[in-house]
């Protein structure tokens, strides 16, 4: 409890909560639970920090591979069509794959090893492809549309309409952290509400 605008036994009592997390064994029906500092979940990899290097590295490395592939392909004497459509097959596939739940919060670090990824495959085919920022702001835009139309999706609610005068755009939350403001839906939410 805070009193006389003294916080000290508040911000001790989170200190405490903090530094005991992490060291607190958790029980669910008696069994105690192991403690994972990362899995991966549908073929992306989530750590205990929520942070994408783990996942980051993984993709580039995948993608790399494959670009042996694109650059053989080449040689062989692909049309540049058809080298784009293997990239957009086979890499820019593993690039983007479930990318509205990370790309906003990876490093800038992380960003340009996948973006290196894309310039590579990009002097190979000879053509231009899209870079994986525009990629992820295209299918954020195209997820949210989607949860908007569908009223039974869970997170249909967090796209809350202005008022009526206001058509087309979407109440957007404070964003206290910049995880939070950098979260798919309020990149969702500015991306929609700067298209209308």
């Amino acid at each position: 409890m805070i009193t006389n605008n003294d916080e000290t036994a508040y911000r001790e009592e989170v200190r405490a909560l903090g530094n005991s997390r992490g060291s607190t064994p958790i029980h669910i029906d008696g069994t105690v639970m192991e403690k994972l500092e990362g899995f991966k979940f549908l073929g992306v990899h989530i750590t205990d920090k929520l942070k994408w290097s783990t996942h980051t590295d993984s993709v580039v490395k995948k993608a790399e591979q494959r670009l042996f592939n694109l650059r053989r392909l080449k040689k062989f004497g692909l049309s540049p069509k058809a080298l784009t459509n293997f990239y957009r097959c086979t890499i820019e596939s593993i690039l983007a794959g479930c990318i509205t739940a990370w790309y906003g919060n990876c490093s800038a670090h992380n960003r340009k090893a996948l973006q290196r990824v894309v310039r590579s495959a990009q002097r190979i085919t000879g053509g231009k492809l899209p870079a994986l920022q525009d990629t992820y702001t295209t299918r954020c835009h195209r997820k949210a549309k989607k949860i908007i139309k569908d009223n039974n999706h869970p997170s249909h609610c967090l796209f809350t309409p202005l008022s009526s005068r206001r058509r087309g755009q979407y109440r957007c939350i404070k964003a206290g952290t910049e995880r939070l403001k950098n979260s798919f839906y309020l990149k969702a939410i500015r991306l929609l509400n700067s298209h209308h």
